[in-house]
């Protein structure tokens, strides 16, 4: 039989675990995620770029987009160039809020031409990717060929469920899980 006294014996023993245990909860819920960020490739046979409207296409893009990260991860993994494009999607960590500077080599026979912009607005249709452009550096030539688009970083997070939104979950799945 339980009495009084056994019961507010008990009693601080019970306020001292459950104390424990918030402590524990609270320190787990504040250990922030860990975040890699990633730097992407893409190539194509060709580009075009009008400059009236700022728009670069580039044609024969390949379907695989590279993504790699810096240390301690040492990531490298493809990604199909249809699941790049929603980056651009809503979120504080989209290249939406914050576009992605990149550098765009265009390889003419023994003359390598490097241009600086910044990417807007990816539309995606077959083999042609088209970027809105803004040129920081360099002159964008009208034609070009052999083109490899290096594009600035992004922090993604490297938990299987995150506020990063569902294509980058589904594409962390590919490098986690390969």
């Amino acid at each position: 039989m339980t009495t009084r006294r056994t019961l507010f014996g008990a009693a601080p023993a019970l306020v001292a675990s459950l104390a424990s245990a918030k402590l524990v909860l609270a320190q787990g819920a504040q250990e922030p995620a860990k975040q890699a960020d990633f730097l992407f490739v893409q190539t194509a046979k060709g580009m075009t770029f009008d400059k009236s409207t700022g728009k670069l296409t580039l044609d024969g893009v390949s379907p695989i987009t590279l993504a790699f990260s810096d240390r301690p991860e040492r990531i490298a993994a493809n990604m199909r160039t249809a699941n790049f494009v929603p980056f651009w999607s809503k979120g504080k960590d989209s290249f939406l809020s914050d576009p992605p500077n990149a550098d765009i080599s265009i390889l003419e026979g023994d003359r390598l031409q490097q241009i600086v912009a910044v990417l807007h607005d990816p539309v995606l249709q077959g083999d042609s990717l088209t970027y809105s452009v803004k040129v920081l550096e360099g002159e964008m030539p009208a034609t070009g060929a052999d083109v490899s688009v290096f594009i600035d970083i992004i922090g993604m997070p490297l938990t299987p469920m995150s506020f990063a939104g569902v294509a980058r979950r589904n594409y962390r799945r590919a490098v986690f899980y390969r």
